[in-house]
């Protein structure tokens, strides 16, 4: 059975949730579990590939290419993990994969909202 755990914090930077994710996914390794991380930021940026270092931190690249967060770097070391650009997730890139199926015509005509399309 899948079983998930949410670490939030508001929308402060710096704070150290990722090292926190990052920890608890280490003890749970250390346990038997399989693990990963997923990192989950609020930002209509598609990635943070195009974001002032100084105002967002520094990206982090994936071996697939990604320009993550830096989180996934903390994840990556102390999980012993390749994560790859799909462990990333923004509202932009959610935002840009319902236009592409809008425009592929995938919702057949419908008017495209919030909810129940995201």
């Amino acid at each position: 059975m899948i079983k998930y755990i949410f670490v939030t914090g508001g929308v402060l930077s710096s704070v150290g949730k990722g090292i926190v994710t990052a920890s608890i996914g280490k003890m749970l390794q250390a346990r038997g579990f399989k693990v990963t991380a997923i990192k989950i930021d609020p930002y209509v940026n598609v990635d943070a590939g195009t974001m002032n270092p100084y105002m967002h931190g520094e990206v982090y690249v994936t071996d697939d290419g990604g320009e993550t967060d830096l989180d996934l770097g903390w994840y990556e070391r102390f999980l012993d993990l390749n994560l790859t650009k799909e462990n990333n997730i923004t509202t932009g890139l959610v935002y840009k994969t319902v236009i592409e199926k809008e425009r592929r015509g995938d919702f057949l005509g419908k008017c495209v909202q919030i909810v129940p399309h995201i």
